[in-house]
């Protein structure tokens, strides 16, 4: 008898514990639905994604957010509104941004941007803009008559900036005096780089220049070599740039594997 009461005690006391460590894990009972302590550690990962930290007052805020999600969608529920093509549609909709957010973070995690592949990446860009920096100045018009009427203007002592300001079609540089700040001579197209790189400092092309854009008026105004950022000053720059190129080919092989009728 004694022992028949010992084991009923024990079964008592370790079902109790059971209920305890399950009721441990939940936020609250919401009309008798069990709210998991994992939707509001999923609610504070997303909150930390968007930039925000957790704070010890923020916890109850969120707990006070998951229940109070809870009792609303109940209510949604209760009116039939989980029963409509347009909720269902939504829920699809979610349900496939989760997962794609998923692939993707997956996709990332196992492939890595690797040291060695950003300082490559590096090496190659101090190639490509490595030697000399021009300063120049431009003027941009769409006629070549404008244009040649403009170098009069400035052989006679017309202001470059002014002229620049007043005629220029270039939205970027004709607001600013036409000033095209230090940049590569490759990085300008053919017609207008080969006209700088033959300038002498301080002079202007006395002929139009024509390319695809029109007629430009072209100053030279100092010539240095090249300023290239230190590599840890770009390096998470160009980390980021790799993953997106990887991400962006990632893509590409997931489309092109899908058979689309």
């Amino acid at each position: 008898m004694k022992k028949q009461v010992f084991s009923a005690l024990a079964v008592a006391a370790l079902m109790g514990s059971l209920v305890g460590s399950a009721a441990a894990q939940n936020l609250a009972i919401v009309n008798g639905v069990a709210v998991s302590k994992d939707r509001m550690d999923v609610l504070a990962q997303q909150v930390e994604r968007s930039g925000r930290k957790i704070t010890p007052e923020m916890q109850g805020q969120l707990r006070d957010e998951v229940i109070a999600r809870e009792i609303f969608a109940q209510e949604a529920h209760n009116l039939g509104l989980d029963a409509t093509d347009d909720f269902k549609n939504q829920v699809e909709l979610n349900r496939q941004s989760v997962l794609i957010r998923e692939l993707f973070a997956d996709f990332q995690k196992k492939n890595p941007v690797t040291d060695e592949e950003v300082k490559a990446e590096y090496d190659r860009f101090a190639a490509t803009n490595a030697g000399k920096e021009y300063h120049a100045h431009h003027i941009l018009v769409q006629k070549e008559e404008e244009a040649k009427d403009i170098i009069n203007k400035l052989k006679k002592g017309a202001k470059f900036e002014d002229l620049a300001k007043k005629l220029s079609k270039d939205p970027g540089s004709g607001a600013k005096g036409g000033d095209l700040d230090w940049a590569n001579p490759g990085n300008y197209v053919k017609e207008f780089s080969d006209a700088l790189v033959a300038l002498n400092k301080g002079k202007f092309t006395e002929t139009p220049v024509k390319t695809q854009f029109g007629y430009h008026i072209i100053r030279l105004d100092d010539v240095r070599e090249a300023q290239l950022p230190k590599f840890e000053e770009v390096k998470p720059q160009i980390a980021q740039q790799l993953m997106q190129q990887k991400m962006a080919k990632y893509q590409e092989e997931v489309r092109a594997k899908a058979k689309v009728e």
